[in-house]
């Protein structure tokens, strides 16, 4: 078959930021952001179209001059690298226009665990960890921040100081026991 008819994944699951409305409609899911994340992700964006995206444009328009393009290589590895650009700008915006930003110093539930928490919780090993429950886009678990939809962070949901609570690990099961909760502005 003729790879013109084949289509390869262009390696963004933009089908996890759609649903399906009652009529068969697809609509945006919303999903939480912490304004710190949604900044991130804005800043990303602008970089891409106003800074990257004219440069590599630029080279691929030279290169273009140059000739027969099938075996120009800033030609082949520019409209690549475009193809790049425009396939995560097309993931920024979509993930944007259906962010939620929760701002985790305006939590009103702040005795317990819920998106932009900051927990500190010690395991069974007596081990312990802190934790922010972030968005999906802002895990960073050298930082400690990780996707509020993980197993660790569905454990910790709703938990409060004192309470206990069962993770499900390949492990086995382990105890966490929630020692923390703080809800704080992190900074960029």
């Amino acid at each position: 078959m003729s790879k013109a008819f084949t289509k390869e994944s262009d390696g963004d699951d933009d089908d996890d930021a759609l649903a399906q409305a009652s009529d068969g409609e697809a609509v945006p899911v919303k999903y939480y952001l912490t304004p710190r994340g949604f900044a991130q992700l804005q800043q990303e964006l602008r970089t891409l179209l106003y800074t990257e995206r004219p440069k590599v444009v630029e080279v691929v328009s030279w290169a273009a001059g140059n000739g027969d393009r099938s075996e120009n290589g800033d030609y082949i590895y520019g409209k690549k690298r475009l193809r790049e650009i425009d396939r995560r700008v097309r993931y920024l915006t979509k993930r944007l226009e259906a962010a939620e930003v929760v701002d985790p110093a305006q939590q009103q539930h702040l005795k317990q665990v819920f998106f932009g928490a900051t927990v500190t919780f010690a395991r069974d090993d007596d081990s312990e960890h802190t934790v922010t429950l972030v968005g999906a886009d802002e895990v960073d678990v050298d930082a400690g921040r990780i996707s509020w939809q993980s197993p660790v962070a569905k454990a910790l949901l709703k938990a409060r100081v004192g309470d206990v609570v069962e993770l499900r690990t390949p492990a086995g099961l382990d105890h966490l026991e929630i020692l923390a909760i703080r809800y704080v502005v992190a900074k960029a």
